[in-house]
């Protein structure tokens, strides 16, 4: 199965990197880091065409399974998330057709953050957008991590979102 993870965190040795690093060694995946990207704020006037937004959507329609990386901050996803989102208003304005090609996809959420469990804002945020978007939901995977990614503390959960996954 082909899957794409799309990593937005802002540090690239982080804990959300080392999830991603982990689900990766069960279940192989293609990451897209948005850091190494460039990716301009949603822009009414549509000048930001340029940058890498329309390339990333490709791969991703290319996927069949995408997965979205964030820390929580603030109750919610990163800056860098945030952006890649709000940018894809471009698919209900400029670029109708690739918006129409993730109708159907299938997706989920990883997130490490200091809280004992995800706050249901965050996860809703997502099921929302998917909803909007046509897009079927996992159930996401939360890593608490409030001394570090251990990944031996997470390896069980980290398997068994993978086994979920190919079998969604």
């Amino acid at each position: 199965m082909a899957i794409s993870v799309v990593v937005a965190s802002s540090r690239q040795n982080g804990h959300t990197v080392a999830l991603v690093n982990s689900l990766v060694t069960f279940e192989p995946a293609t990451v897209i880091d948005l850091s190494e990207k460039q990716l301009s704020y949603f822009d009414y006037e549509h000048g930001n065409k340029q940058d890498d937004f329309l390339h990333i959507l490709s791969d991703l329609i290319a996927s069949e399974f995408i997965v979205f990386a964030t820390p929580v901050y603030w109750y919610s996803m990163s800056a860098q998330l945030k952006v890649f989102i709000d940018r894809l208003t471009d698919l209900l304005t400029i670029e109708k057709e690739m918006g129409r090609a993730l109708r159907g996809k299938r997706f989920a959420v990883i997130a490490t953050g200091t809280d004992s469990e995800l706050p249901a804002c965050f996860t809703e945020q997502f099921q929302r957008i998917g909803d909007y978007l046509g897009m079927q939901m996992l159930p996401p995977l939360y890593c608490q991590c409030p001394d570090g990614f251990n990944e031996s503390q997470h390896k069980v959960a980290i398997s068994n979102f993978a086994e979920l996954i190919k079998g969604y």
